[in-house]
C-alpha cells in the first residue's frame, strides 16, 4: 500500500480520536472500538416502519384525542393512557432495532414499560363502577392489542401479531358497541370517540402490523443485549437482595431420630389411654332418639324452604344482552312479561332460549329470530328479514306486526301465530310439530280474527309409482 496513504489514514483516526474525547460539538460519538450508539439511534428512528408508527399515532391516536378533549372526565384520562401506551411501544420497536433478541425472562423484562402503562388503564375500570365504564373497558381492554410485540415465533403460544390485534379487539369491541348503542342518539361526540377508538386498531394498527410486522418484531442479531428498564430509586443506592424462597425455618431437615421420636410419642400415648381422657361421655339423655326437642315430622316452614324454587334457571343466570354488536341473547327469562329490544337494526339477530312464562317485545325490523327450549313465551315482533324459528319450545305464542317471509316450527307442541295483514303471505315449514294454529285477520276491518289448525297427520298413498302425501281431514258433529 502506498505510504502516504496509511499516513493520510493515520491522520484522519487521530482527528477522529479527537472530535470523539472533546464531545465534538454535537458531532456523532465515533472511536477506534466502532461505538454508533448515537448514530445507530438516529437510524432506527428515521427507518420507515418507526415512520409509519409515528403517522399512526398522529393520526388514529389524535383523532381519538380529540373526541375525547370534548368528552373530558374519565374519558379523557383513560384516552390519554391509550396514547401514552402507544408511545411507549414506539419506544420499544426503536430499541428493538438496536437489541438482540433475549430470552422469556429478558423479554418481559423489556416490556415491562408497556405493561405497566395496561395496568393504569386497567386500574380505571375496578372498584365502583362510574358512568362510563363502558368507555373505560373498552380502551383498557384494546390495549391487549399491543402485545402483538411479543411475538417470538410459532412456538410461543400467542396468535400471529395480525390476528392477535383483531383477536383482541374483539374482546373489547363488547363494550365499544355498548358506547355506540347508548350514544347513539344522545350525543355525537361519544360515537364519534367509539369510532375513533375503533379505527385505530381496525384497520389502523392491523394494516401497520400487516405491512411492517407480519412474522413479528425482527430484532438486531449484532445488537446489544436486552436490558430491563432501570430500577427506581436514589442514585448509587444497592438493589434490595432477593426474598428468599424458603424461611430459615422450614428450610432445616428435620432429622430422622426427631421423626422417630415424635410418632413413638403418639403411639405411647394412644396405647396409656391419655388421648380420652379429656372427651365427655354421652348419656342417654344426650342421644338424639331421647331428646323430646327432636321428632320425625318436618315442620311446615322447613317444607315450605325445601320446596321453594329458584327465581332462575338452573342452566344459568337469566341474560338480555347484545353480544359483539350482532347477536340479540335472551336467556333464562322466568316469569319476565315486560322483556323489550328497541334498540336494533336489519343486521343483527334475536336468540331467545330457556325462557318460561315471560314475553318478549322486539321493536323494530331485525336479521333473524329463533326461540328455542322456552315454555309459555310470547313473542311480538315487528319485522324479520330472513325467517322466525320456532325450535323444541311448548306453548308459545308468537305475533307478527310487520311482515316475515318463514316461520319455520319444529319439534314443538303448542304454538299460536298471529299474522298482520302485511305478513299473510308468509310460508309456514312444521316439522314433528303438533297443535299448530294461526290467527289470521278478518275480511273486514272490524272483523274477528280467524284461526286455522295447520294439519299434524298425513295420509300418504302410493300411486302411480310414486307416494302422494295429503293431510287427514276429520269430519263429524
Amino acid at each position: 500500500m502506498d505510504e502516504s496513504l496509511i499516513k493520510r489514514l493515520e491522520a484522519a483516526v487521530t482527528r477522529l480520536e479527537g472530535i470523539s474525547s472533546t464531545g465534538g460539538g454535537g458531532v456523532t460519538t465515533l472511536s477506534r472500538g466502532g461505538d454508533f450508539s448515537a448514530g445507530t439511534d438516529a437510524a432506527a428512528s428515521s427507518d420507515p416502519s418507526i415512520l409509519a408508527y409515528e403517522d399512526l399515532i398522529s393520526q388514529c391516536v389524535g383523532r381519538a384525542l380529540s373526541a375525547a378533549e370534548k368528552i373530558g372526565g374519565p374519558v379523557l384520562d383513560v384516552t390519554k393512557i391509550v396514547a401514552e401506551a402507544f408511545a411507549t411501544q414506539k419506544d420499544l420497536l426503536v430499541r428493538i432495532k438496536q437489541t438482540q433478541k433475549p430470552d422469556m425472562a429478558g423479554l418481559a423484562g423489556f416490556l415491562k414499560p408497556l405493561n405497566d402503562v395496561t395496568m393504569k388503564a386497567d386500574a380505571m375500570t375496578q372498584g365502583r363502577r362510574s358512568d362510563f365504564f363502558n368507555h373505560l373497558k373498552a380502551a383498557s381492554d384494546s390495549l391487549s392489542a399491543l402485545a402483538w410485540i411479543a411475538f417470538t415465533g410459532k412456538d410461543c403460544g400467542m396468535s400471529m401479531p395480525i390476528a392477535h390485534v383483531e383477536e383482541s379487539w374483539q374482546m373489547a369491541e363488547f363494550y365499544n358497541n355498548k358506547v355506540l348503542v347508548e350514544y347513539r342518539n344522545k350525543d355525537a361526540n361519544h360515537v364519534e370517540w367509539a369510532k375513533a377508538l375503533k379505527e385505530l386498531y381496525l384497520p389502523g394498527l392491523r394494516d401497520y402490523v400487516k405491512s411492517h410486522y407480519a412474522l413479528g418484531p425482527v430484532w438486531n442479531a449484532s445488537g446489544k443485549p436486552a436490558s430491563a428498564p432501570p430500577a427506581k430509586g436514589p442514585p448509587g443506592a444497592p438493589a434490595p437482595p432477593p426474598a428468599p424462597v424458603f424461611s430459615s425455618e422450614s428450610s432445616k431437615p428435620s432429622s430422622s431420630s426427631n421423626q422417630k421420636q415424635g410418632m413413638s410419642a403418639v403411639f405411647q400415648q394412644l396405647s396409656s389411654g391419655a388421648v380420652t381422657s379429656g372427651l365427655r361421655k354421652v348419656t342417654d339423655d344426650m342421644k338424639t332418639k331421647n331428646r323430646a326437642d327432636r321428632s320425625g315430622a318436618v315442620s311446615s316452614i322447613e317444607k315450605e324452604t325445601r320446596t321453594t324454587k329458584p327465581a332462575f334457571s338452573k342452566t344459568g343466570p337469566p341474560k338480555l344482552e347484545l353480544q359483539m354488536g350482532r347477536k340479540w341473547a335472551v336467556e333464562n327469562q322466568i316469569g319476565k312479561k315486560d322483556l323489550v329490544i328497541s334498540d336494533c337494526d336489519a343486521k343483527q339477530s334475536v336468540y331467545v332460549f330457556g325462557c318460561k312464562d315471560s314475553v318478549l317485545q322486539i321493536q323494530g325490523k331485525v336479521n333473524n329470530i329463533t326461540i328455542d327450549k322456552c315454555t309459555k313465551m310470547g313473542v311480538v315482533f315487528t319485522d324479520v328479514v330472513a325467517a322466525f324459528e320456532i325450535v323444541n319450545c311448548t306453548n308459545v305464542e308468537v305475533q307478527c306486526q310487520g311482515s316475515a317471509p318463514t316461520v319455520s316450527v319444529d319439534n314443538t307442541t303448542g304454538c299460536q301465530l298471529y299474522l298482520n295483514k302485511d305478513s299473510l303471505e308468509t310460508a309456514i315449514t312444521t316439522a314433528k310439530s303438533s297443535e299448530i294454529n294461526v290467527m289470521v285477520p278478518g275480511t273486514s276491518p272490524d272483523g274477528d280474527w280467524v284461526e286455522h289448525a295447520l294439519p299434524q297427520q298425513y295420509n300418504h298413498v302410493f300411486t302411480e309409482g310414486k307416494f302422494e302425501t295429503t293431510p287427514v281431514s276429520h269430519s263429524g258433529a
